[in-house]
């Protein structure tokens, strides 16, 4: 057995941690923390599979901006912990099941002698001049172009629903609603002229008594 083979057991097995403690951890912020530890070894992970542009993509998107912005949010927002675990465990059986045909899936698919797995063989040799960017770019454009619209296409469904979900509930009183704006009828008129006659206040017999008395004691 390699070192590299050890250190990837390794890397693997903390990986696994860290992806079970997000899931099962209490506290929002201790759930964000495990999965920047997650990140951070799947970046050496793709390291040592000598794919360093995708282990510097992964740190630098996921872990100094997501991640960061996630940690942002989560400590901002008040968020009641008992009531997101309320129905935990009436939705755990169904999550169970979707875990274990997922689990199903990916095993059948790495034993299939059909699928072409060359990161699970030995690490080639490359020459120095090989350039991993390179390679990527144009598989991602060229060979695997359809699956790569399709998942930015759900990335975007994703912002959009997010964002759906966030101001579903807030009232804003400048919000204008198109569809009210759609059904107003020009005939009747958006603006109506009011005329009303001119009030001068007259000054009452109080205050003008009162101001007599002040002038007479000014002039005495």
């Amino acid at each position: 057995m390699t070192f590299s083979l050890i250190l990837f057991y390794i890397l693997a097995a903390i990986v696994l941690f860290g992806a079970l403690k997000t899931v099962t951890a209490k506290n929002p912020v201790h759930a964000a923390l495990y999965l920047v530890l997650t990140f951070c070894i799947s970046a050496m992970i793709w390291m040592l599979m000598q794919a360093e542009f995708l282990g510097i993509v992964l740190v630098v998107v996921y872990v100094g901006a997501v991640m960061v912005l996630f940690l942002f949010v989560v400590m901002m927002l008040n968020i009641d912990v008992e009531e997101m675990r309320a129905g935990f465990w009436r939705h755990a059986p169904v999550a169970g099941v979707v875990g274990v045909l997922m689990a199903v899936a990916l095993i059948l698919i790495l034993v299939n002698p059909k699928t072409n797995l060359a990161a699970f063989g030995p690490m080639q040799d490359i020459p120095a001049d090989y350039s991993n960017i390179r390679d990527l770019g144009s598989q991602i454009y060229t060979t695997y172009l359809l699956p790569f619209e399709l998942a930015a296409v759900l990335l975007l469904l994703g912002m959009v629903a997010a964002i759906a979900l966030v101001h579903r509930k807030t009232y804003n009183p400048r919000r204008i609603n198109p569809a009210d704006q759609v059904k107003v009828n020009p005939n009747e008129g958006r603006l109506r002229m009011v005329k009303m006659k001119a009030v001068v206040q007259q000054p009452s017999e109080n205050e003008t008594s009162s101001d007599g008395q002040q002038e007479g004691e000014g002039k005495a």
